[in-house]
């Protein structure tokens, strides 16, 4: 059966896209840590990150490196955190977290979002990706 990012990607279930190319996804998650906190995902299903081949992990930072920038142009925080826990979804996804120290990267503060707010972010998140000039901004 298909991850749930998966079902995400090909719409089958709803998402709130920040990116979207032929490799990768950047999605709002529906339990933020913190508001802006994304997540970067390859569009092929793989399990471990440590899986990922080459080519595509470096396009996914690369990606998160692009949205990270847009995260510190809408959100101003002291630095953007990456994570890669996978322990809660079977398909690889790099967490990119604004914070201001490192507590705020603690899985135990995250909240579910209602859809409308997540909704508002990603656009926020969009505009700051096309205003440094990214098509890709999903």
């Amino acid at each position: 059966m298909a991850s749930i990012f998966t079902q995400i990607i090909n719409g089958d279930l709803p998402g709130h896209f920040v990116w979207r190319d032929d490799v990768a996804v950047a999605i709002m998650t529906i339990a933020p840590i913190k508001t802006g906190h994304c997540l970067v995902i390859p569009v092929q299903e793989i399990d471990h990150w440590d899986d990922v081949p080459t080519d595509i992990n470096a396009h996914l930072m690369e990606v998160a490196q692009k949205v990270a920038k847009a995260q510190k142009k809408v959100y101003q925080p002291e630095r953007v955190g990456i994570m890669v826990a996978g322990l809660e979804v079977p398909h690889t996804h790099y967490h990119l977290v604004p914070i201001d120290a490192i507590g705020d990267l603690d899985f135990s503060l995250q909240k579910p979002a209602e859809s409308e707010e997540l909704a508002a972010e990603a656009a926020r998140l969009r505009a700051a990706l096309v205003e440094l000039g990214y098509a890709e901004a999903g």
